[in-house]
C-alpha cells in the first residue's frame, strides 16, 4: 500500500509542479487543479479503504461533489474571461482592470 500511496504523492506533485510551470492559459491551470482534485480523491480513497472505518467512508464522494463544482465554477470564469478579454492568456488579465 505503501507504493500506491507514494506515486500518489508523486502525481500531486507533477500537479503542482504542472500548475507553477504552465501558467501561460487560464486552461492548463485549471486541467493542472483538477488533475490535483482527482488525486486528492484518490488518496483519500485508499486511506478510506485501508483504515476500513465507516465515518470516513463519505469523505472522498464529499471531495469528489467539491471538485465538481470548483470545475464549473473555472469553466464559467474560462467563458467570462475569454469573452471579455478575447482570450485565456494569463497575462492579459490584470486586476488593476476591474
Amino acid at each position: 500500500m505503501s507504493m500506491i500511496l507514494f506515486l500518489l504523492k508523486i502525481a500531486f506533485l507533477l500537479g503542482l509542479l504542472g500548475l507553477s510551470i504552465h501558467r501561460t492559459h487560464f486552461m492548463s491551470i485549471l486541467i493542472c487543479l483538477e488533475g490535483m482534485m482527482l488525486i486528492l480523491f484518490l488518496m483519500m480513497a485508499t486511506f478510506t479503504t485501508s483504515t476500513n472505518t465507516p465515518t470516513t467512508a463519505i469523505l472522498p464522494i464529499l471531495l469528489l461533489a467539491l471538485s465538481a463544482c470548483e470545475a464549473s465554477t473555472g469553466l464559467a470564469l474560462l467563458v467570462a474571461t475569454s469573452r471579455t478579454h478575447g482570450t485565456d492568456h494569463m497575462k492579459a488579465l490584470s486586476l488593476l482592470k476591474c
